[in-house]
């Protein structure tokens, strides 16, 4: 093991560093209900063996929504990005952006601000209608200002806002198969943004004038990708099926189905895994890999572009205050926590952005533990409870779940005075309560969508608290992420991230916790899997022996 963990860290310091990762993705398919699904008349594999007509993947919380103006979750963009796709896409295992429904890479005038695309021809939704400039205009349109809605929660982290001066200030279409994107301000990361398997892929027009403008429950005929909308059924699966028609073949889907299952608890997926009921699973943590291993099965873990992370509400209650933040911070071991919870298989996080990105500084200077000092903080400053908020779900950047880092954080506290009062709910209920409901502390993370340092550092500049659930509003911060979004790569810009980083270190709205490797446990009868190191998987190349 420690062989292979070895071999990842040295592969993707050479696979990040030149580009840019998109967010989770992951595709599957096949019958409905909970069996992995077989074998009957598989056609040929790759070494002329039969395969199965569906693969299985199982994973820990519902989709939000399928229409990709519509979420900010990884369950959610892992179903969808195998339906939809963007005009850029990421590599199968690195992070370069490659062109999927343009034609090219985009012309950008010498002032930044022109963005002109070349889009391919040929291409059909899967309801059968043309994809064109004006299916792009549509799709991008709804979700700027002033026709984006409230519910659309990567809008502006996509394409900006206008009271930032940041983002796109107009989308048109210059003839039927070219496009030309003004922005406000010059923009680095922007043609990164367009890779991202959220809010940036294109949706049928026709679809989305049927449904009302939004194809999240139901995105049959939506999309151009490699699999196709067959039924979602709440929290037990979605299923997929091939698009015999995908205009990429030299990348056409070589299973026929694909069935995403629903399964909350870790140790149920394992069992479902190790008893032959699902092909793959994520969420794998540290206390199941003997399991997997042990009976047979593979365990791919390589390091993610992640951030596990404790965020303070700093909008309202005792948290408002630094030095109470600071206190909190002191009270908690994070190098004993991360060695207790994930063992080997995640690091202390020193920094907001994972080891491998750049600009990464690994001398951050950290709040370190002083549970001494904390103690007489807290108790000057009358702070005696807590309230916490946390999810119950495994997720990318923490495979235990929340649960268990509130209970070992409520533990250190109470060590020092105060009393930590927990509240959990499942994953997707979480998402909309941290937006509606009073906390203290909450637990979240992230899971990188480009690769680009703006992607890690903009999460607490963001005005929607579903992304920035410290809810901090700090305006030297965000004319700092202004300034750097529009400099070129280089040590200029690295000096604004480094800032950040110092700022985010002195301000503490987060308590960093750590970064993850990505585990998930297959069949040994499952070929060509990979999750990527931002969470995605493309399955449209991945198959089973029959």
């Amino acid at each position: 093991m420690e062989e292979k963990y070895s071999f990842s860290r040295r592969r993707f310091l050479g696979l990040l560093g030149a580009s840019a990762a998109s967010f989770g993705l992951v595709s599957m398919a096949g019958c409905s209900g909970g069996e992995t699904s077989g074998g009957e008349g598989g056609s040929e594999g790759g070494e002329g063996g039969a395969i199965a007509e569906s693969i299985t993947y199982a994973q820990s919380a519902d989709p939000r929504a399928l229409d990709p103006a519509f979420f900010d979750d990884g369950e959610s963009a892992k179903v969808s990005a195998n339906i939809f796709e963007g005009l850029y896409r990421f590599g199968d295992t690195d992070t370069t952006v490659v062109p999927c429904l343009a034609t090219d890479l985009p012309e950008i005038s010498d002032d930044g601000l022109e963005y002109t695309i070349k889009l391919r021809e040929g291409v059909r939704f899967h309801d059968g209608t043309d994809f064109n400039a004006a299916a792009v205009v549509t799709s991008i349109e709804r979700q700027l200002e002033p026709n984006r809605t409230s519910d659309m929660p990567y809008a502006s982290f996509v394409f900006g806002e206008e009271a930032a001066g940041t983002g796109v200030a107009s989308i048109e279409a210059a003839d039927d198969y070219t496009v030309k994107i003004t922005l406000r301000a010059a923009n680095t990361a922007f043609e990164k943004n367009l890779a991202m398997a959220l809010a940036a892929p294109i949706v049928s027009p026709a679809c989305l004038e049927a449904s009302g403008g939004n194809v999240g429950e139901d995105p049959t005929g939506a999309g151009t990708g490699p699999y196709k909308f067959v039924s979602w059924t709440k929290q037990s699966n979605v299923t997929l099926e091939a698009n015999e028609d995908y205009w990429d073949t030299e990348n056409a889907p070589k299973t026929k189905n694909v069935v995403f299952r629903i399964i909350p608890e870790n140790n149920t997926r394992v069992t479902a895994l190790t008893n032959g009921e699902v092909d793959i699973i994520d969420g794998v943590d540290l206390a199941s890999v003997d399991q997997i291993t042990n009976n047979g099965y593979e365990l791919f873990a390589e390091d993610g572009m992640t951030i596990n992370y404790m965020a303070f509400n700093t909008d309202s209650g005792v948290c408002t205050d630094k030095e109470v933040r600071k206190a909190i911070a002191q009270a908690v071991n994070v190098p004993e926590l991360v060695e207790t919870v994930y063992g080997e298989y995640a690091t202390v996080a020193t920094s907001v952005m994972p080891f491998f990105m750049a600009p990464y500084v690994e001398d951050i200077k950290q709040t370190e533990y002083d549970p001494d000092a904390a103690r007489e903080t807290l108790a000057a400053k009358g702070v005696t409870e807590l309230a916490c908020m946390t999810y119950t779900n495994s997720r990318p950047y923490n495979t235990k779940g929340g649960s268990e880092l509130a209970r070992l954080i409520q533990g250190y506290l109470q060590e020092v005075g105060v009393t930590v009062n927990i509240t959990e709910y499942d994953w997707t209920t979480y998402k909309t309560k941290c937006q509606t409901d009073p906390y203290d502390i909450c637990f979240y993370g992230w899971t990188g969508d480009n690769g680009d340092p703006d992607n890690f550092m903009n999460l607490l500049a963001d005005s929607n608290w579903s992304i920035n659930v410290a809810r901090w509003n700090n305006q030297e911060y965000q004319d700092l992420i202004a300034q750097g979004v529009t400099l070129p790569d280089g040590e200029e810009r690295n000096a604004i991230y480094h800032q950040c980083e110092e700022m985010v270190a002195e301000e503490q709205p987060w308590l960093l916790i750590s970064h993850s490797q990505n585990l998930c446990g297959y069949s040994p009868k499952v070929h060509d899997f990979y999750y990527h190191p931002t969470g995605v998987v493309f399955m449209r190349g991945v198959t089973k022996d029959a």
